[in-house]
């Protein structure tokens, strides 16, 4: 049931098939339990927002051009460094 400026309406409910990337929807599903509401319930609060918002709820961007270089190098295993946290750590570049 909804309760909208004191007005209460049954929600009229409707099952529904879409693909997702299975890691992605296991680990999603383990945040959910976390926070006591199931996928459906984290679908239908998406999808409130889409409607409230008149669009996607959070930002999306498309990469400038020098981003989408670094994306295909990194798919070519291209101007890779490597590294290891300890490094980023004590690295006084990285830090505050």
């Amino acid at each position: 049931m909804v309760l909208l400026k004191g007005i209460t309406m049954t929600a009229v409910r409707e099952t529904t098939s879409i693909k997702l990337d299975k890691h992605t929807k296991e680990e999603a599903k383990k945040i959910f339990a976390q926070l006591g509401i199931s996928m459906g319930d984290a679908v239908n609060m998406f999808l409130t927002q889409v409607t409230l918002s008149k669009g996607i709820p959070f930002e999306i961007k498309i990469p400038n051009d020098e981003t989408k270089s670094v994306m295909k190098d990194i798919l070519k295993d291209k101007n890779i460094e490597k590294f290891n946290l300890d490094e980023l750590k004590t690295n006084e570049t990285f830090s505050s």
